[in-house]
């Protein structure tokens, strides 16, 4: 058996290896148009920021190990510029001399991944432009950052793009001592998140002197700087672009391949293309979202490594090397998390945003606690907001903000997705707790227990983007935290009444509609149940101030939100 993988790194060398371990005697070639088959390209920002200090540290295997180890063909410089179905031949350009050869093939492997989108332009005396994808990407930016190799105030970068890569550079280059602009064109960096999720990036892109260009994009470079939509011009020593990516597909085009809607390479369960003997992994080919079960692109190492993984048994498979059939590709969260400074952004699943586009019913469900026992030293706020069907009780998806612990409560939270646990289950997962670690009740059951309030009825709550619209239909606010709360910043037109005081003060309380909040929810719960046991309609902002606060930050333009309040 021939297979020929083209492409390496995540989903191409993990279809080679899993390969080798099911067929000793296959004839395993791969085929790598640039000089490194096999590098850690999520730890190229780290390098750039100097926290990976040895180059060599990214390079995980070469062509050599690869071959004692695996007695794998590893050729690197080597280009593949078309697939011949019916012949079943590969033609591979050499880069180095251009000289076109032809491989016979059983199988292929398209290990592609994804490519940058249209280059931003620049004149003469331009600043160095990069992305960030390859070894040669970080080679050229080192080359470029050691003209300032101090990195002094008057080394100056502009990162375009406030995705993963974007920000994982942005807090690198800040690490460097550089002064940073991050351009985003969207409203707020990390456009998975929702508003007030994003909020909590916004600040601290901010608090570590990040000049913060949102709904802005670039229009040209030249030796001034970068030049903005909005007229403004800034200068510019390194460009990072950053702003996405797009499947590599050209190949799978040029030889009559499906391609999915998303533009995506087209695969079933097991990573098949339209033609068996061709199958595609990575980040070049369409997955089946696990919320729509539609198509959609996810460009995520572990899934590349995982369908890699499932790629080569269904090879194995194929020719009886495999006795059980292979498993399929599972549907796919999207679960992901970014170091942005001191914060762990953590998301799986859908957002609010995505939810409301789409037209779906959602429940959402906002939380704030500490990552571990309060009244153990240390302990640190998580944000945390769950998307739930208020038909069925599934989660939709989840985010998780803070500066520990955010990690783990995501990964529960994905791994309950997975098991079709109900948002309502969480809070009987038995979950390790010492008190420097969580809390008897934690972060993950508290969302369970909101959301099993919700379920049962038990508590109405109300969104803060939905709180003018009531407002405005007559609804009065009412503030049950303490009087220094409430002075120190309050939702306009509420009144203060704490829930301690709130027995004695019902006949204070203004006719119709109650909303009462608290600072994160919990005693506005308290609140909540007081007052429906005595007659009144009424609901709990969800989240609290704080949640409120975080959205009016994110869409209130020009406005100081504390004036505000």
């Amino acid at each position: 058996m021939r297979v020929i993988i083209i492409g390496g790194v995540a989903g191409g060398m993990s279809a080679a290896t899993r390969l080798r371990r099911l067929d000793e005697h296959a004839e395993i070639i791969v085929l790598e148009r640039g000089d490194h088959v096999s590098f850690a390209n999520c730890g190229l920002p780290y390098y750039v920021g100097g926290v990976i200090a040895e180059r060599s540290s990214l390079l995980l295997q070469t062509p050599e190990s690869l071959r004692a180890r695996f007695a794998l063909d590893v050729r690197t410089g080597a280009e593949v510029v078309a697939i011949d179905r019916d012949a079943r031949t590969v033609g591979i350009r050499d880069v180095r001399t251009g000289a076109i050869t032809q491989e016979p093939y059983d199988h292929v492997v398209l290990a592609a991944g994804a490519t940058a989108g249209d280059p931003l332009g620049g004149g003469p005396g331009a600043p160095v432009v990069s992305t960030l994808r390859t070894v040669d990407d970080v080679d050229r930016i080192a080359a470029a950052l050691a003209a300032h190799p101090e990195a002094g105030r008057d080394a100056r970068a502009v990162v375009v793009g406030g995705g993963f890569i974007g920000l994982e550079v942005v807090e690198n280059l800040v690490h460097r001592g550089m002064a940073v602009t991050l351009v985003q064109h969207g409203a707020h960096p990390m456009s998975p998140l929702d508003a007030e999720m994003a909020a909590l990036v916004v600040d601290e892109l901010r608090a570590h002197g990040v000049d913060l260009r949102l709904r802005t994009s670039v229009e040209g470079l030249d030796e001034a700087g970068v030049h903005l939509d909005d007229g403004t011009v800034v200068p510019a020593d390194i460009v990072i672009d950053a702003r996405g990516v797009r499947p590599a597909a050209s190949l799978a085009v040029d030889a009559g391949l499906a391609i999915g809607p998303t533009g995506g390479i087209a695969v079933d369960a097991y990573q098949r293309t339209s033609d068996p003997r061709i199958l595609a992994v990575g980040d070049g080919v369409e997955k089946i979202d696990a919320v729509s079960a539609e198509p959609t692109l996810v460009t995520m190492a572990g899934l590349a490594n995982r369908h890699g993984r499932t790629a080569a048994d269904a090879i194995a498979a194929d020719n009886g090397l495999l006795g059980d059939a292979p498993e399929d590709a599972l549907p796919a969260l999207g679960t992901a998390i970014v170091g942005v400074f001191d914060l762990a952004v953590a998301m799986t699943g859908w957002s609010e945003k995505k939810l409301r586009d789409a037209g779906r019913a959602h429940r959402v469900i906002h939380a704030h606690p500490a990552d571990h026992a309060g009244y153990y030293p240390g302990a640190e706020r998580l944000t945390m907001k769950l998307l739930v069907d208020p038909t069925t009780d599934l989660i939709l998806g989840a985010q998780v903000i803070g500066r520990r612990g955010a990690d783990k409560r995501i990964d529960v939270i994905a791994v309950a997705i997975q098991a079709g646990l109900t948002a309502s289950q969480l809070n009987r997962l038995e979950l390790a707790y010492a008190p420097q670690f969580g809390s008897a009740k934690d972060p993950v059951n508290m969302l369970g227990y909101i959301a099993d309030n919700a379920a049962t009825g038990l508590t109405e709550s109300i969104q803060w983007h939905e709180l003018d619209a009531v407002v405005a239909d007559g609804a009065h606010v009412i503030d049950v935290r303490s009087a220094a709360e409430h002075e120190a910043g309050a939702i306009p037109g509420s009144a203060n009444i704490s829930v301690d005081d709130l027995r004695n003060r019902l006949d204070e309380l203004p006719a119709g509609e109650l909303i009462v909040h608290c600072q994160v929810g919990q005693r506005g719960h308290t609140a909540a149940r007081l007052l429906r046991q005595h007659g009144r309609r009424v609901r709990n902002l969800d989240g609290g101030y704080l949640t409120w606060f975080a959205g009016q930050q994110m869409t209130v333009p020009q406005k100081n939100v504390k004036e505000l309040a």
